[in-house]
């Protein structure tokens, strides 16, 4: 689809008249996106206000399943009471969802401009709109909306998670020869402690500070598309893990410490078991993060996210010190290997 065919798909949805919305009125401007395949154009239309068109790969049946679940998923967080951006219109037959411009400041170039500390008001915002999502999205949530999995669960674990690191960064990437039994052996154990947490409630799975956008009204959430039923601590880890941001340890445990509060105020949970399975959660996300920086820095050719592999890699160590997880030797084992052989390459 070109700028003429999506500016009069975009004004026949929006129901505006072709003599004030076409090509000579509308204005059409290219957004990169970060690591997704999507296609994303801001339209700005003659009376100056913007929307953000939002496309699928073309001739890709994957990514119309994906743009069908962002709609589906996006209008019921909407309802939910959820702090995302409205979706004034979708069009089933192309994929195109045409969304509400938040514009381009994200919580990560805000707290790489002020700094972290100086953020701390908006993550707090954005930890306590977590809670509130987790718990209000689940009720009502159709796991026929999602394009994925339905679920967070094992299967999901070891593929897309232990094993992306696996094979993405320690094979692809870094080359590395390995006791893969034994490392395996560890990754199943891992993710039957992380299944462990009741996964009821709605996961964003990729609730991270460049998906968070931050302006003077506060925060709001994007890239919800890959939602489903899972646990809570996964997107709180996402967020206090990011090697994006790099959130100081005082800060994480005060950020925790803030969740829970304002997960105490929708339903009961106990603090210390959810302390407990944050920690394996915590692992998962991090192997999920190496994983896809690895993959996106060598095989889609993105740089940028080569740089946080190194953070990424000193959080797994912090996370495989902790005294739960004190029966993963062959994974402490690997994450030096991963840092001595990056060493090596610097």
């Amino acid at each position: 689809m070109n700028d003429g065919q999506l500016i009069v798909l975009s004004g026949q949805l929006l129901g505006r008249p072709a003599a004030s919305w076409n090509a000579s009125t509308v204005q059409t401007r290219t957004l990169v996106p970060d690591g997704s395949s999507r296609r994303f154009r801001q339209l700005r239309g003659p009376d100056q206000q913007t929307v953000i068109a939002i496309l699928p790969p073309e001739h890709d049946p994957r990514g119309q399943a994906e743009a069908a679940a962002f709609y589906r998923i996006g209008a019921h967080l909407r309802q939910s009471g959820a702090p995302t951006p409205e979706i004034f219109a979708f069009d089933p037959a192309t994929g195109l969802a045409l969304c509400e411009d938040l514009g381009s400041r994200r919580l990560y170039e805000q707290a790489m401009e002020q700094g972290i500390e100086q953020c701390l008001p908006l993550y707090e915002q954005a930890v306590r709109g977590l809670a509130r999502m987790q718990v209000r999205a689940a009720r009502g949530f159709d796991p026929a909306w999602c394009w994925d999995t339905p679920r967070y669960d094992r299967q999901l674990m070891r593929e897309r998670e232990s094993g992306y690191f696996l094979r993405a960064c320690c094979v692809d990437l870094l080359g590395l020869d390995f006791d893969r039994e034994a490392v395996e052996a560890e990754c199943a154990q891992l993710a039957e402690a992380a299944a462990r947490a009741p996964a009821d409630f709605f996961l964003h799975r990729d609730f991270q500070s460049r998906n968070i956008m931050a302006d003077a009204q506060g925060v709001r959430f994007i890239d919800f598309q890959g939602g489903r039923f899972g646990p809570l601590a996964y997107d709180l880890a996402s967020l206090l893990l990011d090697p994006y941001a790099a959130v100081p340890q005082a800060m994480q445990d005060h950020l925790q410490a803030v969740y829970l509060d304002a997960l105490h105020r929708e339903i009961p949970y106990d603090a210390d078991q959810f302390r407990r399975e944050y920690v394996f959660l915590a692992l998962q996300r991090n192997l999920q993060i190496l994983g896809a920086f690895a993959f996106l820095s060598q095989v889609r050719q993105k740089v940028f996210f080569a740089q946080f592999l190194w953070p990424a890699l000193a959080s797994l160590g912090a996370l495989l010190a902790k005294p739960e997880a004190a029966g993963y030797a062959a994974l402490n084992h690997l994450t030096d290997q991963c840092r001595q052989e990056l060493e090596k390459r610097s």
